[in-house]
């Protein structure tokens, strides 16, 4: 029997013996974590070969062997020819030698960040951590660290939660571009890294990609990506698994429900609180955590969700050139996916030699800071009655992270803790005077306590307020630049 065969055994002795089945009546028995719905902010990391490069974005591996692009044009006038310097030849310098898993620890908890999901592997192939099955991983080549496992390490002994990113279901038609013209993907000695053991359905073109139906990876992928999955879920036990959206492709339906089912079972094995995260349709809402990349809602979700975004605006991975978002922004989106009862997930690009760009740090650093004084207004709470108002529209859907104008003095937010607690989150600050106006507050407003017995500023103390029919008025007695917190003690 093959260690492949065996794994599958394995797999599937898991799933007999444990609660969950892989149908969806069993798979609807998952609980959403208490640590995933109070914690509410974590850190994403793409970090991996791409970075060496550093041109583009991560999708550089697959974007260097499609002829025409500003990828391939540069890798030839930098590298020279792609069958003598292909995407496999950046390894060795993917060094990591400046690798602090404990100091990047001690800046994301410092960001306030409850939870950290590193990728483990992205759509190239390479594996960050020790795999038992794909030998193109940093263990074996490139760091030759399991950069995972000492992440993970470090991330626990700080106190926060680990997650892990699988981005494996896309890596079978990733380097298929490369098959078009003389280069290293045509070399049948880089068929493991390049081409699933040559399953990878070469003719097919990009835009085939967007069709769910078509592209359906064979049984022997399908296996392949069930095996890898569980490999390191096996290693490294994280709480939470983060997909990318590939899993929806139609193929994947069968091993999905049997991941979902090993998954949940050996959490359930563990005394862990696990969830699994998917974008569009690829799990059904009661089963894993709804996700959206670089997007948000129009209004309150009744299950609990997540928007995951980068902290730039042009990558994912480190890139010279990163147009950074500005903070405040950041902390706007994140009250405002925390108020229709999701959570944040911000991603950082560290330089290939382990290094965080001190654009990142500085950003985290300021999240951190507001997070230090306004953070009870997002931790540990859950939605209010409404999720805010104001005159800015969120567009809602993936990709619209850049879509809307920026937040004014008048879009506020609300989130609630208890039956005594509301705040109120100012989006955008203030200007003229401090006035804060709530018109869901009001008193004869549907949604509004019946009545308020105090209003502070949190590091700042009381303030005033008035209240009647037609709305509620906040004096804060200065004005704002940048987003802040009113919380109100109230009785129903």
């Amino acid at each position: 029997m093959s260690n492949m065969e065996k794994a599958l055994s394995k797999i599937r002795e898991t799933i007999e013996r444990g609660p969950f089945k892989p149908e969806q009546t069993s798979l609807e028995k998952f609980q959403c974590p208490s640590w995933y719905r109070n914690g509410k902010f974590g850190i994403f990391i793409h970090w991996g070969v791409y970075s060496v490069p550093a041109f583009g974005n991560e999708w550089y591996p697959r974007k260097m062997y499609e002829q025409g692009s500003p990828e391939f044009e540069y890798h030839r006038k930098n590298f020279g020819l792609h069958k003598d310097f292909g995407y496999k030849d950046f390894i060795p310098l993917f060094r990591a030698e400046n690798f602090n898993p404990e100091k990047w620890a001690e800046i994301f908890r410092a960001a306030g960040a409850k939870f950290v999901v590193p990728v483990a592997e992205h759509h190239d192939g390479f594996a960050m951590y020790e795999s038992s099955f794909n030998p193109w991983n940093a263990a074996a080549m490139g760091p030759k660290k399991d950069v995972i496992g000492e992440l993970s390490r470090a991330v626990r002994q700080a106190g926060m939660t680990l997650g892990l990113s699988s981005h494996r279901a896309e890596h079978y038609w990733f380097f298929n571009q490369g098959m078009k013209f003389d280069s290293d993907v045509c070399n049948p000695e880089n068929v493991s890294l390049y081409g699933m053991a040559g399953e990878t359905p070469y003719a097919l073109e990009r835009e085939e990609h967007s069709r769910y139906h078509s592209a359906r990876p064979s049984e022997a992928i399908q296996l392949d990506w069930l095996v890898n999955t569980c490999d390191f879920v096996d290693k490294y036990r994280p709480s939470l698994v983060w997909f990318d959206w590939w899993i929806n492709n139609f193929g994947y339906r069968k091993v999905l429900r049997e991941f979902a089912a090993y998954y949940y079972n050996r959490c359930a094995e563990w005394g862990v609180e696990g969830a699994i995260n998917y974008k569009y349709q690829a799990y059904s809402p009661d089963c894993a955590v709804f996700d959206i990349e670089r997007g948000q809602l129009k209004n309150i979700y009744p299950l609990f969700w997540q928007n995951d975004t980068s902290i730039s605006t042009n990558t994912w991975g480190y890139i010279r050139g990163e147009l950074y978002k500005k903070w405040q922004d950041i902390v706007a989106d994140l009250a405002d996916v925390v108020s229709k009862n999701g959570a944040l997930l911000l991603n950082v690009g560290p330089r290939p030699d382990g290094t965080l760009p001190e654009e990142d740090q500085e950003i985290l650093r300021n999240i951190g800071k507001w997070l230090e004084t306004n953070g009870e207004a997002i931790y540990d709470t859950r939605p209010y009655y409404v999720y805010g108002e104001g005159p800015t529209a969120v567009r809602e859907g993936s990709f619209m992270d850049t879509a809307r104008a920026a937040f004014k003095g008048g879009d506020l937010r609300y989130t609630a803790k208890g039956e005594d607690t509301i705040y109120i989150i100012v989006l955008g600050g203030t200007a003229g005077g401090g006035l804060i106006r709530s018109y869901a507050l009001a008193e004869w407003s549907n949604s509004a306590p019946g009545e308020i017995i105090s209003a502070e500023i949190p590091g700042h103390g009381r303030v005033e307020f008035e209240r009647d029919r037609d709305s509620l008025r906040i004096k804060t007695g200065f004005d704002s630049a940048e987003p802040f917190v009113v919380k109100l003690n109230v009785r129903y």
